[in-house]
């Protein structure tokens, strides 16, 4: 069986390695200037997360940053006081948050694992969870969901940024856009040969995913959806972004007299 995942965490590194947006940690001049009534993090593109997403001041909040290594959020959070763990898969991606803890001096926990296992944390561990666009890369994003309600305590604060699917139906981001695929876009029932091409051509695997697999799923999981807009690609990205959005971000709660889904 084709293991994506580390086809994913490898494809990863070697973006980082080559200076994708994505994994250029923040100056220390950025550290610096950094206020906590002000500062800006990303779920998706363009759009900065609203800071009453947060539920209040970051110090002494339990904060895990999933699949959100590349040093650009994690050391805005420890700066403001939140005790910080960052989950990912790949390497690269977290020796940018190494390398920006050890420039600025703050701890970290940072741990190197696969969204798609269990998640190693215990139960009720975290007041906040923060996800930027990355389920894109697995399959089954209902276990990400359960597993981020099993371990946020009881009111704790899902904040998960999702791409909505449009970009997978064109073969090429540029005029004319020409439809190829049917949605939900999933390689791994492709043809191994068309599969393999994006692969080598550098993609790595990544899915598409409905409405009901992320809203549905978050509320099936136990959550309870507060709030959420839609963004787009970064200007320069491509055409698609001049059509619709592509991409949302939800704040979603657990509640606090929720029972763990076995």
């Amino acid at each position: 069986m084709l293991d994506y995942t580390k086809i994913n965490s490898e494809t990863w590194d070697l973006w980082a390695s080559n200076g994708c947006e994505w994994s250029r940690p923040i100056s220390h001049d950025d550290y610096e200037i950094a206020r906590e009534e002000d500062f800006v993090v990303y779920l998706t593109p363009c759009i900065p997360v609203p800071h009453k997403w947060f539920g209040g001041a970051l110090a002494g909040r339990r904060l895990l940053g999933l699949a959100s290594g590349g040093g650009q959020q994690m050391p805005y959070f420890a700066k403001f006081g939140a005790v910080c763990t960052v989950f990912d898969n790949s390497e690269k991606q977290l020796d940018a948050e190494r390398l920006v803890a050890g420039r600025e001096g703050y701890p970290i926990d940072i741990v190197r694992g696969d969204m798609t296992k269990p998640l190693p944390f215990e139960d009720e561990t975290f007041d906040l969870i923060f996800h930027p666009v990355s389920n894109c890369y697995i399959e089954d994003v209902q276990h990400v969901w359960n597993e981020c309600l099993r371990i946020l305590k009881p009111g704790g604060i899902l904040l998960a940024g999702m791409d909505n699917g449009i970009n997978f139906l064109f073969e090429d981001d540029a005029e004319p856009l020409v439809v190829v695929n049917r949605l939900p876009f999933n390689p791994l029932k492709m043809p191994a040969k068309r599969r393999n091409a994006m692969i080598e051509n550098g993609e790595g695997v990544q899915f598409s995913h409905t409405l009901e697999e992320q809203i549905g799923g978050q509320l099936r999981a136990g959550f309870v959806l507060k709030d959420l807009y839609e963004d787009r690609d970064r200007p320069g990205s491509g055409v698609t972004r001049e059509f619709c959005p592509q991409y949302f971000a939800t704040m979603a709660l657990k509640p606090k007299q929720s029972t763990l889904k076995k």
